[in-house]
């Protein structure tokens, strides 16, 4: 037989268990419904190539108004650069410091933001003539960087993504990039197109597309086999560099030390 006292305990903890259950119904807890649509696979068409300049080792890209601009790495070798797309020309060269990695690049409207790597420092330059007008500092190390219209969003190798204040540059945000509950780690090169961040996996052929508002992978884009055996006998290092022409739709994609630029079109896999 069950004592008063005990009798008295059970009541309540039921009580409870009902109060708990009835919360449950109204927000959700334990009713798991909501699932997570596997990422989509892409592979290419090479719709056009360009030529590159073999000795950059490219650690940002951006396409604004006909023009690319790239930024590009290696100690004592690090730099901006505004780029004829034809022939792979350097037209204008801003030469960081030596003791500057350079890393990723973004425009935010007559200006561009370039990264380093492990100086905690980023530069911002007049986009017309690439007068430093102000530098800034960050936590991370620098890796991708890109511009959504709003924030600008960094990279830093891990499976993190910074929003920052394009002003200020304080961060004002942050994602973790998951495939399904899976870190994605080593977020390189960054680039914004269409309502996604498109991130070089370093160390990989892939590029995934992440939401910016969730951090997971929506997509994976599979670039194996863009270099041939010739170009691979040459120097070359990993895939890096995405780049958009919004204007005409246009997505350009290379390698550091690529000898070569792909203009491509997604080709979704079933």
């Amino acid at each position: 037989m069950v004592s008063e006292r005990a009798d008295v305990v059970i009541a309540r903890r039921l009580i409870v268990y009902c109060l708990l259950f009835g919360v449950c119904l109204i927000l959700g807890c334990g009713d798991d419904t909501s699932t997570v649509e596997p990422p989509l696979t892409f592979s290419y068409r090479v719709l056009h190539v360009y030529p590159h300049d073999s000795e950059s080792s490219t650690q940002g890209m951006t396409f604004e108004d006909g023009v690319l601009y790239e930024g590009t790495g290696l100690w004592g070798e690090s730099s901006l650069r505004r780029v004829e797309l034809e022939t792979g020309n350097a037209l204008q060269t801003h030469s960081l410091s030596p003791e500057f990695f350079g890393e990723g690049i973004a425009i935010v409207e007559d200006r561009i933001i370039q990264l380093t790597w492990k100086s905690n420092v980023g530069f911002v330059y007049r986009k017309d003539d690439f007068k430093l007008v102000e530098q800034f500092y960050y936590p991370w190390e620098g890796w991708g960087l890109t511009y959504d219209g709003e924030s600008l969003i960094l990279s830093d190798g891990t499976e993190t993504l910074h929003f920052l204040n394009p002003h200020t540059f304080e961060e004002i945000g942050r994602i973790e990039v998951l495939d399904n509950s899976s870190p994605v780690i080593m977020l390189n090169e960054l680039e914004y197109i269409d309502g996604e961040v498109y991130a070089n996996v370093w160390k990989t052929d892939l590029i995934a597309r992440i939401s910016p508002e969730t951090g997971q992978v929506l997509g994976w884009i599979d670039l194996q086999g863009l270099l041939t055996e010739q170009d691979r006998s040459l120097p070359v290092d990993v895939l890096n560099g995405i780049a958009y022409d919004a204007e005409t739709d246009r997505m350009f994609v290379t390698g550091k030390l690529w000898p070569k630029l792909f203009q491509i079109e997604l080709v979704q896999q079933e």
